[in-house]
């Protein structure tokens, strides 16, 4: 059972790691849905701690539907990103009927080297996530998808998180779930849906809000809900 955690700042980074999570899901305009952080922000992260940091790259937030220029944007992030030492990248990119966009998807995956890749949310707009994930699987790069099962909050979406989760044993890709979780909750979500990575942002940040700092004691709550997870399924 892994954690990964939105972290904005080198002190949500250190925060974090120090509170139990597993992983770093690095980002700007939180309340954007994620943007690309500056690359000076993602050398001092990776500096700074020892757990894996994935960035994401997203020039912008009008939609998931890119042009030649956002794509050459994206790749040279990708390969700004790669001369950092972060351990992955966090991507999507559709067409305009609702498909994921391999032509985009493919000029980004030539530049991502031995990056871990991420499939982020676009998943969540797709017309028919199940062909998606079929199409995802014959990526080798792309290792997980972040997903709340197509509905606003992962916990209104169990049967469907749980289908993905099933759909995606044969395959190399893992299905992260996230959006809206919470300490509450987690225990019957993972067992219901038989994740093995959840995904917690606001939840575990001051106030439940996206521009306030991430709270340690929260977080810590969170991971040992998730040690005993690990511990019980031994």
């Amino acid at each position: 059972m892994l954690l990964e955690v939105i972290a904005t700042c080198v002190q949500d980074a250190i925060t974090a790691e120090h509170s139990g999570a597993d992983r770093l899901e690095l980002i700007t305009a939180f309340t954007e849905g994620g943007l690309t952080p500056g690359i000076g922000m993602v050398q001092e992260v990776v500096r700074a701690v020892q757990i894996p940091v994935h960035v994401m790259v997203r020039p912008h937030s009008r939609s998931f539907i890119y042009d030649a220029w956002d794509i050459a944007t994206m790749v040279a992030e990708i390969k700004a990103i790669r001369s950092t030492g972060a351990a992955g990248i966090v991507l999507g990119a559709l067409t305009e009927d609702g498909m994921i966009d391999e032509r985009a998807l493919e000029q980004m995956l030539a530049a991502s080297g031995s990056l871990q890749v991420t499939f982020h949310r676009a998943f969540d707009e797709l017309k028919d996530q199940m062909s998606g994930l079929e199409v995802l699987k014959q990526y080798a790069p792309v290792t997980r998808i972040l997903t709340s099962g197509g509905k606003p909050k992962a916990c209104d979406a169990v049967p469907r998180i749980h289908q993905l989760v099933e759909a995606a044993q044969d395959s190399h890709i893992r299905i992260l779930a996230g959006s809206g979780l919470s300490r509450a909750m987690i225990r019957d979500f993972v067992e219901q849906t038989g994740v093995s990575e959840v995904h917690f942002g606001t939840s575990v940040r001051y106030g439940q809000s996206a521009l306030a700092p991430i709270h340690p004691e929260e977080l810590r709550r969170v991971a040992a809900a998730l040690q005993q997870l690990r511990e019980s399924a031994k």
